[in-house]
């Protein structure tokens, strides 16, 4: 199947240029595509998956994927999407994201087989302003510029936009002419809110080369209750497990609305869509199970196997075993058994004996332990019979958390029916 038959199956798009001619580019020899990623975190987060996904499916087509991070554009910073200036980095700071990023894109394009890493502030830093502007600012229309999504949004808020974010849109264009360029590469992908800035890219390679590009956005993903997507109470899931731990990651997936099952398994996992068309007439436990397998096989693609397997472990040890049937997404690796007992998955914050003696209100400890985002969340749910200790509703937002609750040396905390901690003493 041409890969852009694939990315439209599975809900990846929604534009593209050129259409036919960009099936049939598709459908003949490699071809060399590229994302940009903005570099203001080490970290990537599940908001970011389906430009990551499109590249791995590119790569698995034949194709080689470019993943660009915005070393240079982002120390300008990007208005698409926003409705005030971003905060501006250094070019350390983005150096040292850049890095971390890498490593998470690993786990899903292959570097040592075609796909390649950049960093456009190794061409955009050293530019020539004035140069740039003679040779490639004559290309750009202002009065297109100023019709973009992008810039519209902006020029319509309270604080504008600032000549240093009107340069973006050159800036990300010439990118897509350097790796032209440099790679042959001829298409660029993004979010829906850069259809604007791939258009300009496109222009310009058609006016500075006389080539040919082209381009394909994908649609804001939120779940089925309008919600952006990666987004929960405690903030973004972030790939780094540092950040979130591959059991509260695995997790995440598990808490999937039921209506969203069959489509994150299409954009999220490589299996194939013959099987997740049959979860649509699935209901109940059945559901469920299908969860655990998107919630194994997401973990597996950003951490590994071992690190799914002991999420999984995890989860049983929690709320049971259970046995997943042979028939049911058969090309999953999920094992179909019960797991064995693996408590170390579960988050665990360790605590001194002397603080649990005095006990400590279970509002402070849900905030603190990330339970809940903050003490007036946590009073709230606590409030509305939504916290436990031990399986055991807690009764009052203030309860004392203490060396009483201790059982089997651990005390398991619970927010709402899946959010699960566990406290240990410390060894001193």
């Amino acid at each position: 199947m041409n890969v852009l038959q694939t990315l439209k199956e599975r809900g990846f798009i929604e534009q593209t240029t050129h259409d036919q001619e960009l099936e049939d580019l598709l459908s003949g020899e490699q071809v060399s595509c590229y994302i940009g990623f903005d570099p203001t975190a080490s970290s990537l987060h599940v908001g970011s998956l389906v430009p990551i996904m499109s590249l791995a499916h590119m790569q698995r087509a034949g194709h080689r994927p470019i993943a660009l991070v915005g070393g240079g554009t982002g120390l300008v910073g990007d208005p698409s999407g926003k409705t005030e200036m971003r905060k501006l980095l250094t070019l350390e700071d983005v150096n040292n994201n850049a890095e971390g990023i890498r490593a998470q894109l690993a786990r899903f394009i292959d570097f040592d087989k075609g796909a390649v890493q950049e960093n456009n502030a190794n061409w955009l830093v050293g530019l020539k302003y004035i140069e740039f502007l003679r040779d490639f600012g004559r290309h750009f229309s202002v009065n297109r510029m100023i019709k973009a999504e992008s810039y519209r949004m902006r020029l319509e808020s309270e604080e504008g936009l600032s000549f240093i974010e009107f340069n973006y849109m050159l800036l990300q264009a010439y990118d897509f002419l350097h790796l032209f360029n440099e790679y042959g590469c001829q298409l660029q992908m993004g979010g829906s809110d850069q259809w604007g800035n791939i258009v300009a890219g496109i222009d310009l390679i058609r006016r500075a080369k006389g080539g040919s590009a082209y381009g394909i956005t994908f649609p804001l993903i939120t779940t089925s209750a309008g919600i952006k997507m990666g987004k929960t109470h405690k903030g973004a899931v972030w790939l780094d497990p540092e950040r979130t731990s591959p059991y509260e990651y695995f997790q995440f997936w598990v808490n999937t609305h039921d209506d969203d099952v069959p489509r994150f398994l299409a954009l999220f996992t490589f299996l194939p869509m013959e099987q997740i068309n049959k979860v649509k007439d699935l209901d109940g436990a059945e559901l469920n199970l299908a969860k655990t397998i998107l919630a194994f096989e997401a973990t597996t693609l950003a951490h590994g196997r071992d690190q799914a397997v002991g999420a999984l472990e995890a989860a049983y040890n929690m709320f049971g075993a259970r046995e997943i049937p042979a028939d049911l997404l058969a090309d999953s690796s999920i094992p179909r058994e019960g797991a064995a007992k693996a408590e170390d998955s579960v988050p665990t914050t360790v605590m001194e004996q002397a603080r649990l003696q005095e006990g400590v209100p279970a509002f402070e400890l849900f905030d603190e332990i990330g339970l809940c985002a903050s003490r007036g969340a946590a009073r709230r749910l606590l409030g509305q019979g939504g916290g436990y200790v031990n399986n055991e509703r807690i009764d009052s937002f203030d309860y004392k958390i203490s060396l009483v609750d201790m059982k089997d040396n651990e005390i398991i905390l619970r927010a709402g029916k899946k959010n699960y901690h566990r406290l240990v003493l410390s060894e001193k």
